[in-house]
């Protein structure tokens, strides 16, 4: 039998069920039986699989065995290793950094890593392997380190010992011209975070990332006994016969694929994921909510029917017109998958102690889950007040010579304005220390450039400069 809980109770940044009331609960017999029969169908030991709703764990389940022969079933808070989801933290650490002004997207990891300055590059200067370009998978860099074999396994975990082998690393395709999966690129993000930060890789997730989500049943090897204790057995893939092996894992320590985690943190980071619409970085809000929505954002496709993307050290799939956004991992006895719908804010996770691709059961989850959200009444709330000094701004613009009409209105608490001809792509427009000078948010052509009222001698609001045009406002007739 399956143990599955149903949580309840807390407040925002914590992760439970969300109660009887939300939508997911009513699709729990659905979420059971779609975990079980893939356990089921594709010969695997177990799974400890969940399902996020906004800022909570909505649904959790294990099925089959943590450990057979201990007979040990999953639990919300058995570890797994999530290979590489790690390579999210790296990517949440290198923004944080970012943010603060320590580093730029685009500077060259040389910069940080001088090392570098011997690696081969044949398709340009070593100034091409960027920050930015690694974070997306797209710097051409070799995707593993020197000597690497999986199939022993063989892999150095250790990026001082690398950079001692600089000569054998090296672009193998030009950059920006595919995706070339590289676990050495994300090693060498996780040293750029410890150079620039002056704290150990480890020690700067926990203290900057882990810490403050409450993500207390996440770390890296060695794990402390209580976490030890945790731990699923990962076995190796059933080829010939039912009977099971644990697998050897590989020493992958730290920034590419190094963390355990369970489904009660991996819900908290979801839940995390889902604030795009939060402010600026404060306390449990690791990144800013703008930042994240950059991470999420596709930067190029991947495949020619255009259902494969890469973003900021995540990627998305579209798959039965639903896009996720998601990060697998895969590691000698383990294979996990977290992805989640930033509109619909709803997410699924899949750990499993087994050789099979998660991302199939996590998106099926994540389906059915989403489904209900979708189907289910909507809330209705209270508008936000509008600020006093908007109200003077609201109205009809008018470009006479284009024959253009713009519509500000103060909709879903900002400021908006709505071309008449295109009413699906309006322009937000974000305050600035000056009360008549506004920039345009992301998403648009006018992006990043201001909006500039006008005003009369009576101070009265004449037109808008949007950008490089300039629109007279239209004064009802008296």
């Amino acid at each position: 039998m399956p143990s599955r809980r149903v949580a309840t109770g807390p407040t925002r940044g914590e992760v439970a069920s969300i109660g009887m009331a939300d939508p997911v609960a009513g699709v729990v017999e659905r979420l059971e039986a779609k975990a079980a029969g893939f356990v089921k169908e594709q010969r695997l030991p177990g799974a400890a699989v969940g399902v996020v709703h906004g800022d909570r764990l909505a649904w959790s389940s294990g099925i089959g065995f943590a450990d057979v022969a201990a007979r040990r079933r999953p639990q919300p808070s058995t570890l797994y290793r999530i290979a590489s989801i790690t390579k999210t933290f790296t990517g949440t650490a290198i923004m944080q950094l970012r943010d603060e002004g320590r580093l730029h997207l685009d500077d060259p990891a040389v910069e940080h890593i001088p090392e570098l300055r011997a690696a081969s590059s044949p398709f340009g200067p070593i100034q091409t392997v960027t920050i930015r370009r690694l974070l997306s998978h797209e710097s051409g860099l070799v995707g593993d380190p020197p000597g690497t074999d999986w199939t022993v396994p063989t892999y150095e975990g250790h990026v001082e010992r690398n950079l001692e082998r600089v000569t054998e690393i090296g672009t193998r395709v030009p950059p920006n011209t595919q995706q070339k999966y590289s676990n050495l690129g994300f090693q060498l993000l996780g040293e750029i975070v410890a150079r620039v930060s002056g704290v150990p890789y480890p020690e700067y997730v926990h203290e900057r990332i882990l810490d403050p989500l409450g993500m207390t049943g996440t770390s890296f090897d060695p794990l402390p006994d209580d976490l030890e204790a945790r731990r699923a057995t990962g076995y190796a893939a059933r080829y010939l016969s039912d009977e099971l092996e644990p697998a050897s894992i590989p020493p992958i320590d730290w920034a590419e694929g190094g963390l355990w985690a369970c489904v009660e943190d991996l819900g908290r980071w979801i839940s995390f994921q889902l604030r795009e619409d939060a402010g600026a970085r404060e306390g449990a809000q690791v990144l800013a909510g703008s930042t994240l929505k950059e991470m999420h954002t596709p930067r190029y496709l991947g495949n020619e029917e255009w259902t494969e993307a890469w973003c900021i050290a995540w990627y998305a799939q579209r798959k039965d017109g639903v896009t996720w956004v998601q990060h697998s991992g895969g590691i000698h006895g383990f294979v996990s998958c977290a992805c989640f719908d930033p509109k619909e804010r709803v997410g699924a996770i899949a750990l499993l102690n087994g050789g099979v691709a998660a991302e199939d059961l996590a998106m099926g989850l994540g389906r059915i889950a989403r489904d209900a959200v979708v189907a289910a009444a909507p809330t209705i709330e209270s508008p936000a007040p509008m600020p006093e000094a908007y109200r003077a701004l609201l109205g009809f613009y008018v470009n006479p010579e284009q024959g253009l009409v713009l519509r500000l209105e103060w909709r879903d608490a900002a400021l908006v304005l709505i071309d008449s001809a295109d009413p699906a792509l309006p322009r937000t427009l974000a305050p600035t220390e000056d009360p008549d000078v506004f920039l345009v948010e992301p998403g648009v052509r006018e992006s990043g450039e201001p909006a500039t009222f006008r005003r009369n001698a009576q101070g009265r609001v004449t037109s808008v400069h949007l950008a490089s045009e300039t629109h007279v406002r239209l004064d009802p007739v008296e």
